[in-house]
Parts: structure tokens; C-alpha cells; sequence
């Protein structure tokens, strides 16, 4: 009999057209869309569990220009009727870590410990992937990423920069930025979606003058209880009540999946959770910190809500909107007013984007709900919504316009498809992470990225160490683009201009989504147009080309600014040679599965 087909193959020969010859490798899979969401034969379904029985959780806030983060392995309950589930963990946390808070301007100094045990994974790991050892099933290694940190190279938490079990890495973060929305998480080479989805994701708050985030602060904000960060995910789970990283049967155990939907929402590590709210704002600050699924977000009695940043700092004025979508990485800052519902009323924060097309055909389903907000007979926060966020006394000066660029860079994203084995890969201008021909930007330049995405479906795209606005989105006529320039072989870079083959205007961003950003929502069958300006290493304060190493000979010695695997094996098709510097930073999409598996690209900025 053949052997089951991988998702991945599955998937991508839906999206190519040759869905029929994909299928017929195996005779588990009909041509038509499955049953949706439990009734479909071909998917795992999570037990059925009661929704907002448990308590939302406060996380833990840590504070202090020096301080330690240690990666664990725990047992966490995400429900009141469900057994305690294997998980990662930060500093004794048994899910997630703690919120972060430090002044921006300040650098901070975090000392990264792995202290992890059996990969709660472990069966699941896929060893073919950028030199994954059987070794990490039970000491998985870990590199810990400051996700919209401004940080030296040496410090970001590159995915070759491996920490294993019983070693440590010292980073220390300038934070010469604004204040911002910033969350830190694992960023292991091949396989960072299994390590974030069992817990290493935490928030860093960057506070400023303005946004001091104490009651008295001069923007006027909720501060202190009515100040919530949430911790946004998707999850699936066994019939014994742990946590699993399989979405279906296809996929051999073992098997790289590619993305998967979760059916079972989960906010701050607890399934649909409730929380008391006083009648009042109260600002959330908002993270998608799923590995697959872009949501569209909205309360379930259809009131508004208010944006008032994204992810690197505050807007010129609040935003009023019913709905948003929010993709994985994507933050977003939101003010919610509860006193328009009356005492002992509730309202669900909800979701109905559905699931693309190639998850749709195995009866994946939208998850519909996170979690539950029931008002109380008490008055909470009464100022007002403000009516300017920069430009007013006492507030940051406003957003400047956006910079003409002198430098036009296309980019690719797109999951070719080959007669070999396996057929089909996760690309960035059709090439691998070991690929030679990165991006080279040039300090001091302003760029346009015109990221042309020929895949039907949305992936956020994430630049280390920059920040950027969006300038907007434009259909493109894929078939057409394609066909006037086929796609070589992988390997062979491919970023031809779309310029002749756009379907239509350019839309603009959406007034929520003109701050400052690093990572943006590339909608399928589009260009995205972004403007970024690559700092110069003087205005950085360090050389953001500087080489690093990634070796230590004492691995279980403290160090600083030094990866401490004394044994490392990287695949030379997938990484940098074993014992050479490493150089630069990554971009990538933050769909994990795709960022695995080959999403994900070295990039170098240079002196002019």
C-alpha cells in the first residue's frame, strides 16, 4: 500500500490544480470538500470541553534592567476539566512567561537559560528538516527572539544560534526605540512552531514619557488592573486532554504539516476563559500568537471598539472599528468600553475569518470564539476616549509622512510545485534558507519591498531589526504573471517584476494599520508595498553587519553573546557551515510551520 501522503503534498496540489493526481496516492481522500469541522474523517477533534468556566489569567509582570529567562519543561491545566498537559514554560511559569516592562531607552540585559526536558512533541518532530536531530525529542534546543526588538546581531536570537539544555546566552537589548507592543519567543532552526505552540511566547511592554503606563500617564489610558495583555491562540487537543500539534491522520506522525487550525481558543493559557469587567474602557493589548491563522476579530453583540497602536507605538488618533483582522505576530492595541452593556451582561470576543481553501478541503472550520467578558455592578475606568494620541502637549509628535524610496526591491512568496519527493516547499523568492543570494540593503537607504505573493492564501511577513509602513495592496493577476514569467526550478532565485500584471488600484492600508510595523499581512494573490528605511550602524549604536560566532568551547559556561551548542550538526543544504561566524538577520513568514519549512531567509545590511 502507499505510503500516507504529508499534508504539505496535499495541500499544494489543491492549490496548483493537480489536486486529483495528488490524491489518488491514497484512498483515504475524496476530491470534494470533507464534512466541516468534527464531522470530517480526516481531521483530529479536541474533547468536548465547557466554555468560560475558567478565569482569565493576570500574567505576571517582571521588571528590572537585569534579569533572567529560563526555559522549562512543566505540566500546565488550560482547563478546569481536563488533566494536566507536558508544556514549555518561562521562569516557572508552566505556560507562557511573563509580561515584560521596561523603559524604552534603557537597555535591558536578559540572560537566556534552557532548562527544558522531553520535548512535549516529541514524537511529532520532523528530523528532515535544516539538520533536526533525534537528540532534540529529549534535549530539545531553544534561541530565544525578541520579536520587534532593535537589537545587535549577536543578540536577536538567530535560528542557528542554538542554546541546548543545561547552557545559557546572555543578550543584552539597547531598546533605543519607541515605546511599543514587542513579544519574545523561541526562534530555533526547524523547529520553532513545536516550541512556541508548548508555551515559549511572552509580551514586552516598551513604556515611554507618554505611555508610562501608570494611571496618572499623560495619554489618559486605562493603566494597572484595566491595562490586560492577551495572549491569543488556537490549539487542538487529545482525547486525554493534551495539548497536540496534529490537525489530521494524513500527515504521518513525525511529518511536517504545513499549518493547522486549531478548534479550541485559548487566551493567556486557558481555554475559553471569562473574565469580570467593571463598567468602563479598558485597554488590551492584543497578540496573535497563533502558528497558522489569521483572525477577524469582533465582539459577538457587534459594538465598536477602538485602535490606538500597533505594534511599535501609539497612532495619531484612535481608530473606531466593528472588526479587524489580526495575523500571527500581528499586535495590536485596542481600547474596549464595557459601560455601554448593562451590569451582569456579557459579550464574547469572536472570530469568523475562515479557514484558506487548502484546510477548508479537509472540513477545517473558522475557530469561532476566544473568550467571554461578563460586566459587574461597578464603575471601572471613566475617562474618555481621547481624541488625539500624538501631536496635542504631552503627547509624541505625530506619524511623518512616508519617505520616497531610492531603492525598488521585489520579493517572492509562493509554494512551487515539483515532480520529486516531496513535492512541495514553503518559499521566499523560490530559493532555501542556505540559499547565497540574500538581500543586501545598503544602511542609511530608504527601500519599497514589493512582496508579490502568488499563493492564494495570507502570510504575514516579518523583517528583523526594522520597522516599516505599509504603503498597500494590489491584486495581481497570478495566471497571467506566471505564465509571461514560469517559476525555474527551487534554487533558482525568481522576483520578477508584477508591475504589467496588476488586476486593479492599490488599496491603502487600513486606518489601524498606518503606524509603525514589523510584520505585515500579505494577502493572497496580491503586492503588498511597504517602505522601509535600513538604519545605519552610527544610528543603531552597533554594527548591525557585524560577524558573530555561534560556538563556545565551554558549553556550560556563562557567555556573552555567543551561541554554547558544543556539538552542533547542521545540515549543509539547510544553514550556515558548522563553526563559521554567523552574519546578519532573517525574514520570514510567521505562519511556524512555513518559517520551518522554508519560509524563512538570511539577509545582511551593508555599508554604502
Amino acid at each position: 500500500m502507499d505510503r500516507p501522503i504529508r499534508r504539505r503534498h496535499l495541500l499544494h496540489g489543491a492549490t496548483a490544480g493537480v489536486l486529483g493526481a495528488t490524491l489518488s496516492r491514497t484512498p483515504l481522500v475524496a476530491a470534494d470538500p470533507l464534512p466541516p469541522g468534527e464531522d470530517s474523517p480526516l481531521l483530529f477533534h479536541s474533547p468536548k470541553v465547557e466554555r468560560f468556566v475558567d478565569e482569565l489569567p493576570r500574567l505576571p509582570i517582571l521588571h528590572g534592567s537585569e534579569i533572567e529567562l529560563t526555559a522549562s519543561t512543566t505540566i500546565h491545566r488550560f482547563h478546569r476539566d481536563l488533566p494536566e498537559s507536558p508544556a514549555f514554560g518561562y521562569n516557572g511559569m508552566s505556560y507562557l512567561g511573563p509580561v515584560i516592562e521596561h523603559r524604552a531607552g534603557q537597555p535591558l540585559t536578559a540572560t537566556f537559560v534552557n532548562r527544558l526536558g522531553t520535548h512535549p512533541f516529541a514524537a511529532d518532530i520532523d528530523t528532515t528538516l535544516h539538520g533536526v536531530e533525534e537528540k532534540y525529542r529529549s534535549t530539545p534546543p531553544s534561541s530565544l527572539h525578541l520579536h520587534g526588538g532593535v537589537t545587535p546581531p549577536e543578540s536577536d536570537g538567530h535560528p542557528e544560534q542554538l542554546v541546548f539544555p543545561g547552557q545559557r546566552i546572555v543578550h543584552r537589548f539597547p531598546l533605543r526605540q519607541d515605546a511599543g507592543h514587542l513579544w519574545y519567543h523561541d526562534h530555533a532552526m526547524g523547529i520553532t512552531r513545536a516550541n512556541v505552540y508548548a508555551g515559549l511566547a511572552g509580551m514586552l511592554l516598551l513604556r515611554d514619557a507618554f505611555d508610562t503606563g501608570e494611571p496618572d500617564n499623560p495619554a489618559g489610558l486605562p493603566a494597572a488592573e484595566f491595562e490586560i495583555p492577551l495572549v491569543l491562540q488556537e490549539k487542538l487537543f487529545t482525547s486525554d486532554g493534551h495539548q497536540s500539534i496534529r490537525s489530521t491522520l494524513i500527515v504521518p506522525q513525525g511529518g511536517w504539516e504545513g499549518g493547522a487550525v486549531g478548534d479550541i481558543g485559548v487566551v493567556n493559557g486557558k481555554i475559553w476563559p471569562q473574565m469580570p469587567v467593571k463598567r468602563g474602557l479598558y485597554r488590551f493589548r492584543t497578540l496573535n500568537a497563533a502558528s497558522f491563522s489569521t483572525w477577524n476579530l469582533y465582539f459577538s453583540n457587534g459594538m465598536r471598539f477602538w485602535v490606538i497602536g500597533t505594534e511599535h507605538g501609539l497612532l495619531n488618533a484612535p481608530v473606531a472599528v466593528q472588526n479587524l483582522r489580526l495575523a500571527p505576530g500581528e499586535r495590536v492595541d485596542l481600547l474596549v468600553d464595557f459601560a455601554v452593556l448593562a451590569p451582569d451582561e456579557s459579550v464574547e470576543l469572536c472570530n469568523d475569518e475562515q479557514p484558506v481553501f487548502q484546510a477548508a478541503i479537509l472540513g477545517e472550520v473558522a475557530m469561532p470564539v476566544f473568550c467571554r467578558f461578563r460586566v459587574l455592578d461597578a464603575d471601572g475606568f471613566t475617562g474618555p476616549i481621547p481624541e488625539r494620541l500624538r501631536g496635542a502637549p504631552r503627547q509624541p509628535s505625530v506619524l511623518p509622512p512616508l519617505e520616497t524610496p531610492t531603492v525598488i526591491r521585489n520579493v517572492t512568496v509562493s509554494q512551487p510545485y515539483e515532480l520529486r519527493d516531496p513535492p512541495a516547499i514553503m518559499s521566499l523568492n523560490n530559493i532555501t534558507y542556505a540559499s547565497p543570494e540574500i538581500e543586501m540593503p545598503r544602511q542609511g537607504t530608504v527601500e519599497q519591498w514589493n512582496i508579490i505573493n502568488i499563493t492564494p492564501d495570507p502570510h504575514p511577513i516579518h523583517l528583523h531589526l526594522v520597522t516599516f509602513r505599509i504603503l498597500g495592496r494590489t491584486p495581481l493577476r497570478t495566471v497571467d504573471f506566471q505564465l509571461a514569467h514560469p517559476q525555474p526550478p527551487v534554487g533558482v532565485k525568481w522576483t520578477p517584476s508584477a508591475e504589467d500584471f496588476l488586476a486593479g488600484p492599490e488599496q491603502p492600508p487600513a486606518p489601524w494599520e498606518s503606524g509603525w510595523k514589523d510584520i505585515v499581512r500579505v494577502d493572497g494573490g496580491t503586492v503588498t508595498r511597504i517602505i522601509v528605511r535600513f538604519p545605519t550602524g552610527e544610528e543603531l549604536g552597533f554594527d548591525p553587519d557585524a560577524p558573530f560566532p555561534r560556538l563556545t568551547p565551554h558549553p556550560h559556561a556563562p557567555v556573552s553573546h555567543q551561541s554554547v551548542n558544543p556539538d552542533p550538526v547542521v545540515h549543509p543544504a539547510h544553514g550556515s557551515p558548522p563553526g563559521t561566524d554567523l552574519q546578519g538577520y532573517v525574514w520570514h513568514c510567521h505562519l511556524l510551520d512555513h518559517e520551518d519549512h522554508d519560509m524563512m531567509l538570511r539577509y545582511r545590511m551593508v555599508r554604502g
